[in-house]
């Protein structure tokens, strides 16, 4: 019963700051991101949701991998890169969306996508399947910085 829910929570806790990071924003994404320039490539804005969702849910039950493994220097090394590639995460669409700084938004998506780099390091140390799961968030991440930079050069 506590595994499940250590899981739960696990699950839940990347799920709400995400929700709590998108429903913040979301006006901003339905007025001036709908006029500014965008590349050929930007996908539509329904596809978010879903990915995101799919994402949070895979860090979750990552996260949760981890801690299951022995309480060691390193596992609490992965908890910390964990919390901070979250943290700066949910702030990234309050700089992008809210407050329309897509320079300072590229450079802070960038610090996202090396503490991913960093998580994938060190869970892989822990657990491969827990670092292998985060391989998907990476990979979303390198397309939203490519994404983030169009956007900011061409506007």
């Amino acid at each position: 019963m506590k595994n499940s829910i250590t899981l739960t929570l696990c699950i839940t806790v990347p799920l709400l700051i995400g929700g709590i990071s998108g429903f913040a924003t979301a006006t901003s994404i339905n007025d001036w991101y709908i006029d500014i320039n965008k590349p050929s490539f930007n996908p539509p804005n329904y596809l978010f949701g879903p990915v995101w969702t799919t994402l949070y849910i895979l860090m979750g039950i990552s996260f949760y991998m981890i801690l299951q493994s022995p309480k060691t220097e390193l596992r609490k090394k992965a908890v910390a890169i964990f919390c901070i590639q979250l943290f700066l995460n949910f702030w990234w669409s309050f700089i992008f969306f809210k407050f329309q700084l897509l320079g300072l938004a590229f450079i802070e998506i960038l610090l996202i996508w090396l503490s991913i780099i960093t998580m994938i390091t060190v869970f892989y140390k822990i657990n491969k399947t827990a670092a292998l799961l985060q391989i998907p968030y990476l990979l979303w991440v390198s397309f939203a910085s490519v994404l983030n930079g169009s956007i900011w050069y061409l506007n």
